[in-house]
């Protein structure tokens, strides 16, 4: 009796063992899937069109191309620069969005190039408001006043 019992217990060990790892297995590729997908809507409305016909994406690309000559190198670095703390994988797209809003304003105003002002202001309004402090350290470090765009980091 206690034979046939032991070889039970030892089979169905292995059973559990086997059964808890696929279904934490399953519960990863879950939450993987859930954030891919959470991203994947996120471009989703981006591409969406607006009442005017084009999407944040064509905006973006437009306002892109059409300063493309208003750039100049320090502007350029300048850029590189500011999205610095943006992690590798998203810095292409940050780098993107901000140049579209850095170029809208440039155009906006009638600039003749892209300046350090525009940069700033351009990141102030195409990043979220927990970018800011981000923002003032490096402006504070490279010793640059940020007090004429803080009406525009309370907005």
């Amino acid at each position: 009796m206690v034979h046939t019992s032991f070889l039970f217990l030892a089979a169905t060990q292995p059973n559990r063992w086997f059964m808890n790892s696929i279904a934490l297995w399953g519960f990863i590729l879950l939450g993987m899937m859930c954030i891919g997908g959470f991203f994947m809507f996120r471009k989703f409305l981006k591409v969406l069109p607006k009442a005017d016909g084009k999407s944040k994406l064509d905006w973006q690309n437009h306002w892109v191309e059409t300063s493309r000559h208003l750039w100049n190198e320090d502007s350029k670095a300048f850029l590189d620069m500011l999205v610095q703390p943006v992690p590798g994988p998203f810095r292409d797209i940050a780098k993107h969005s901000i140049a579209a809003e850095i170029g809208r304003i440039a155009l906006e105003e009638h600039a003749n190039a892209v300046t350090q002002e525009h940069c700033i202001k351009g990141y102030i309004s195409a990043t979220p408001k927990r970018d800011n402090k981000f923002l003032i350290t490096f402006l504070e470090k490279n010793k640059i006043d940020y007090k004429p765009y803080q009406h525009l980091m309370n907005k």
